[in-house]
């Protein structure tokens, strides 16, 4: 796997990695809260660590849902927490303005999977040099992501990485197919697993998605075993509080005992591939 450099972090594959926060930046305080903690945990378990929160949530159920602070006030934000916690930080970008400024503050950009097909947007966040996350969309093949990835390495970049987070199965139903994974691995770039939005039901509460977040363990795992290379997880103290996705959010209370899991398994399959 090629080694990805995202701010003072290397991604090798001889190690799974983080990326976990909120869904949104919901305030200043509580955001950093989640992320300390967060840190914290990974630094005690050796798991490379990226902070992730939104600054504009633009794919929402309802047009009065919450969306975060915005462009300007959100990558403020974002910049103050990247230089108390000491982490490299990440957010979706959802148009081609809004890459610039992003570029500016964050260390990775991401890609949501409604917009991995967007050419423009695509293109572009890798043009700006920046480590770039791509999301496979809900109604995309495993091998089709290739051709997200050429539009990236025709951009000049070679640090990306792919997601999968789940396929669409009739209505208001995600699945996982495992076989995704040996699948986009084998074109030398890392891939991540997203268990938290793989066990959202989308639009299932009607003017908001809902979700199971019980199986986001399972899942995990899973993805784990068939060689997922890192994980992408919102996490909250206290999901039912929170203001979006809450009802796939892991509790930041569950979030050490199902990393050293996931540690423990990927040992074991890269002990398999004879890393």
């Amino acid at each position: 796997m090629k080694t990805i450099q995202v701010g003072n972090l290397q991604f090798t594959g001889d190690s799974i990695f983080l990326i976990a926060g909120p869904c949104v930046i919901e305030d200043y305080d509580r955001t950093l809260a989640i992320g300390r903690t967060a840190r914290d945990i990974c630094r005690k378990l050796d798991i490379p660590y990226v902070f992730k929160a939104s600054f504009d949530k633009a794919n929402r159920s309802s047009y009065s849902s919450f969306r975060g602070p915005g462009l300007t006030e959100g990558l403020r934000i974002l910049k103050e927490i990247k230089a108390e916690l000491g982490v490299p930080v990440l957010s979706d970008v959802h148009s081609v303005e809004q890459l610039e400024p992003a570029a500016e503050v964050l260390d990775m950009l991401q890609i949501p999977a409604f917009l991995c097909r967007q050419t423009d947007l695509v293109y572009g966040a890798a043009k700006t040099g920046k480590p770039v996350n791509v999301k496979k969309g809900q109604f995309l093949a495993p091998e089709d992501m290739y051709n997200v990835l050429q539009k990236m390495r025709e951009a000049g970049n070679e640090n990306v990485c792919l997601t999968e987070r789940g396929a669409s199965f009739g209505y208001h139903n995600l699945v996982v197919d495992m076989r995704g994974f040996p699948i986009m691995r084998e074109w030398g770039y890392p891939v991540i697993f997203d268990a938290t939005h793989s066990v959202q039901l989308p639009g299932g509460a009607g003017t908001h998605s809902s979700g199971q977040r019980e199986f986001v363990p399972y899942l995990a795992k899973a993805a784990a075993a068939a060689g997922a290379d890192g994980f992408f997880m919102e996490v909250h103290d206290n999901p039912e509080e929170a203001l979006s996705d809450g009802p796939n959010m892991l509790y930041l209370r569950d979030l050490e005992a199902l990393l050293r899991d996931l540690k423990a398994i990927h040992a074991v399959v890269t002990k398999g591939e004879g890393k």
